[in-house]
């Protein structure tokens, strides 16, 4: 007759629970309020270390159901008092925690890349990624096999790891680590017959996970949205994390410069001259409407800008930058011969231009440079090649008959 659960209660096991179920449910609980995951459950922490010892130990799982806490802390079952839980957590775990400083064995961290709109970075979102991940198998519970199945591997001593030494000239030995050809670096080794048949002796199993990732507004590209302990299980190891990395989907009007946004406006010439309006849509889905006076004249790739109207500024999302208007002026390709007379009216008059009696005429013609350097660099290249495929004797051309 068990006087008190309490301890059973705080490990969440019925008073009948066995070793192996004591085992399972302080590993789950420990990872849970470790303080280095939970600062604020120190307490809780620490209730869990102290039931486990307690429950652990057959001599004091007896006591303490014949006598409850207080015969416990009387000092029954090996004087009294209790071990500190970071202790109690690194003899559990392998020795991985130790004095208060965390040296944790955890798994890899799984990172994926997000693409995300402008928009989504202007307005928040809130986006669902379905992923593959390892999870401990149920059926097993992260043993591979039965209770009992699982057995040191005698080729690496259990270490994952074993030691070959190779001649390498008289008197001359090189010592190469690999990985352990008999376990397969598992350290263990179970039998095909004893072995789990969901994870196959593996001790996971895939499963998919659906992760709603929190697009917040003002997000930069490459910002990582982190899952703590949500990547891949393995046991005895403590779960990596997820990492969501934003990929910023190039936007078809606007830039992103840090705060500001950047867009090219094109104006026709007679807009840059004789003054416009125009209607910007922006990221929130708003018309801004944008006014330049007649006579005030816009020059070709000039800039302007529009305060508050830029990215909201990420954790202050009612701050916001610039947005920056560069124009582009559109110039007609040509203009009519007869209304060239009254347009110099409209204009500031030409320079004159004193002509030397002796001058020669010349024509303009079109002139690409980017057309031109590609030319160069093809005509570079064909004499390289040429040079390079010199060779005696004459050259035979292949020609086909019909």
């Amino acid at each position: 007759m068990v006087r008190e659960t309490a301890y059973y209660d705080i490990l969440g096991v019925k008073p009948n629970a066995s070793p192996e179920d004591l085992k399972k449910a302080y590993r789950k609980l420990a990872l849970q309020y470790h303080p280095d995951k939970n600062p604020n459950e120190g307490e809780k922490f620490k209730q869990i270390s102290q039931a486990y010892e307690v429950l652990a130990d057959a001599e004091k799982r007896q006591i303490y159901d014949e006598g409850g806490e207080s015969a416990i802390k009387k000092g029954g079952g090996g004087g009294g008092g209790f071990s500190s839980p970071m202790d109690i957590f690194d003899m559990f775990f392998g020795g991985n925690f130790s004095s208060g400083r965390r040296r944790e064995r955890r798994g890899k961290d799984l990172v994926h890349q997000l693409g995300v709109t402008l928009e989504e970075l202007y307005n928040g979102a809130v986006r669902k990624l379905a992923l593959q991940k390892s999870i401990i198998c149920d059926k097993c519970e992260g043993r591979g096999g039965k209770k009992g199945a699982v057995e040191k591997c005698q080729t690496c001593r259990g270490n994952g790891i074993e030691v070959k030494i190779h001649m390498i000239g008289p008197g001359m030995a090189q010592q190469i680590e690999q990985v352990c050809s008999h376990c397969h670096g598992q350290g263990e080794i179970i039998a095909a017959k004893d072995r789990c048949k969901t994870c196959n002796g593996k001790k996971t199993v895939r499963d998919r996970k659906i992760l709603e990732v929190h697009i917040e507004k003002g997000m930069r590209d490459g910002q990582k949205i982190t899952f703590s302990g949500e990547g891949d299980q393995e046991p005895d190891l403590q779960p990596g994390d997820i990492v969501i990395v934003l990929e910023e989907i190039e936007h078809a009007l606007f830039k992103r410069s840090k705060q500001d946004l950047v867009m090219r406006m094109p104006l026709q010439l007679v807009e840059s001259l004789c003054g416009f309006q125009k209607v910007i849509k922006t990221l929130d889905n708003r018309d801004l409407v944008v006014t330049n006076l007649p006579g005030e004249v816009v020059k070709h790739d000039s800039f302007k800008s529009i305060l508050g109207e830029g990215m909201p500024q990420y954790k202050n999302p009612f701050e916001k930058g610039r947005l920056i208007v560069q124009f582009q002026i559109v110039f007609p390709e040509k203009i009519p011969q007869t209304i060239v007379a009254d347009l110099e009216k409209c204009l500031p008059p030409r320079p004159r231009v004193d002509i030397p009696i002796d001058a020669e005429e010349c024509n303009m013609i079109d002139f690409d440079p980017e057309q031109d350097a590609r030319n160069q660099r093809y005509s570079r290249q064909a004499y390289e090649d040429d040079d390079d495929g010199y060779h005696q004797g004459p050259r035979v051309q292949q020609c086909t008959t019909s």
